[in-house]
């Protein structure tokens, strides 16, 4: 589906999203700690990519990191700079980061993968490869499944992932995967009612040399 679609899905929502799911408060523990655990080994800047109203990029930079929110949404822009005038945030998409080649540290992409086509799931990964330095990191979290299939979100439409599947997508971009941890396996049991989540934590090779 396009940018569009789900900008103007989101944006038509964003108040009712804010109250259902915008507080860090809303997230669980095993995530708090997966995340922070990684940015914290992160050396340089690292952009919250599809960072909505903000609050996984307070808590990045209230842990001392150095932290950008890039979002589409403006209505989630609007709000977040309400919420955490602390924080730097700006208007940016996955697929055009507008940062110079190798000039990140690392990536949060956390659920902000989950409604792009997965024939086109090539571009904001080839992006993120381009944006990140060799070493850099990329952490993505995701809905996971046996099958890559959509389902009915609750915004809009979005994707199941088998959690293989989207490595290989992720190594294919330019990256070595260093781990994969379904909800259960990053210390968060599935609650009833909960869709399966997944995430994978990745390095950014090394750039080939010229005429390599």
């Amino acid at each position: 589906m396009s940018l569009e679609s789900v900008r103007a899905a989101y944006a038509s929502r964003a108040a009712e999203y804010i109250e259902a799911v915008g507080s860090i408060d809303d997230a669980a523990p095993s995530d708090l700690e997966r995340v922070l655990q990684w940015a914290r080994g992160v050396e340089g800047l690292v952009l919250d990519v599809g960072s909505g109203p903000g609050q996984w990029t307070d808590l990045l930079r209230s842990a001392g990191v150095e932290v950008e929110g890039v979002e589409p949404v403006a209505e989630f822009l609007a709000a977040a700079r309400r919420r955490y005038p602390e924080c730097r945030f700006r208007d940016g998409r996955a697929e055009d980061l507008r940062v110079a080649d190798g000039s990140l540290g690392g990536i949060l992409a956390w659920y902000s993968l989950i409604h792009t086509d997965p024939a086109d799931i090539g571009v904001p990964l080839a992006e993120f490869a381009r944006s990140i330095r060799p070493g850099g990191s990329l952490l993505v979290g995701f809905f996971t499944g046996t099958d890559l299939e959509p389902f009915d979100h609750a915004v809009i439409d979005a994707y199941y992932w088998p959690a293989g599947l989207l490595a290989s997508r992720i190594e294919d971009a330019g990256f070595s995967v260093v781990d994969v941890l379904s909800r259960s396996e990053s210390g968060a049991p599935p609650r009833p009612g909960r869709r399966p989540q997944a995430i994978i934590r990745a390095v950014r090779n090394a750039r080939p040399h010229l005429g390599a």
